[in-house]
């Protein structure tokens, strides 16, 4: 592989990460305290991520590389996100998984705290799986600041995320992972309109979830090239990136 494609490789994924945090922001899943991280396409033992900043905002300037220890490639000066140890350990853990997302879209936030389940309703939502478990930092670590700030805590989410693509946080927040980029937003996403769903259909009547089978090969429907691309440019579009 020439120096040249290498680089047109790593271009072009910071380009999409830059995006990813952008369209996330736009459709309402991550504030202004969540991240979204993609592994380097070139050496899976890195990851990028932007520095601390709020998602809405951030720009090509922004994106750092980091082992998957969370030790920063290089001598940026600036300070990178405390929690970016979530995305060091779901990679380290999980060798299938190339893109993460940490944040907490509102709607999702009473699931952290109750037993009402967030399994798929809706069809659409199926790729967020079928098994949604919830950590909570006070089984291994008592009263802490509730983030995520260290390679233990990491791999205590990443544990009982497991072989998932979503995971709770008590009353903070969630964690998704997928195999790209254009499909850990399409988790994210799903995620956030299946948690107002469920709340919404509450209001009327009982929850009818889908089944296993249904979710099983929805999401692997949903997942694949064609949908996502189609999903990727719409949100491209509404972030205000159309014709790129």
């Amino acid at each position: 592989m020439s120096v040249r494609f290498e680089n047109d490789i790593l271009e072009t994924t910071i380009t999409n990460l830059v995006i990813a945090n952008r369209i996330l922001a736009r459709e309402d899943v991550i504030d202004d305290f969540g991240h979204v991280s993609v592994r380097n396409p070139l050496n899976p033992d890195r990851y990028f991520l932007s520095r601390s900043r709020s998602p809405e905002v951030v720009t090509r300037g922004d994106i750092m590389e980091f082992t998957l220890d969370g030790e920063l490639i290089g001598n940026d000066h600036r300070r990178p996100y405390a929690e970016r140890h979530i995305h060091g350990a779901i990679y380290k853990d999980r060798p299938d998984v190339n893109a993460v997302t940490h944040h907490h879209a509102r709607s999702i936030l009473p699931f952290t705290m109750n037993a009402i389940s967030l399994r798929p309703i809706f069809h659409m939502s199926a790729v967020i799986g079928s098994k949604i478990e919830t950590w909570d930092s006070q089984d291994e670590f008592g009263d802490t600041n509730m983030l995520v700030d260290s390679m233990e805590m990491g791999h205590s989410l990443s544990k009982v995320l497991g072989e998932s693509r979503v995971a709770l946080l008590r009353g903070h927040g969630c964690v998704c992972a997928a195999d790209n980029l254009k499909a850990v937003c399409m988790v994210s996403i799903a995620l956030k309109d299946n948690a107002k769903l469920i709340h919404d259909t509450l209001q009327i009547g009982k929850l009818s979830y889908l089944t296993d089978g249904e979710i099983e090969k929805t999401s692997a429907m949903l997942l694949s090239p064609m949908p996502l691309a189609r999903a990727w440019d719409y949100w491209v579009a509404r972030a205000g990136y159309s014709g790129i």
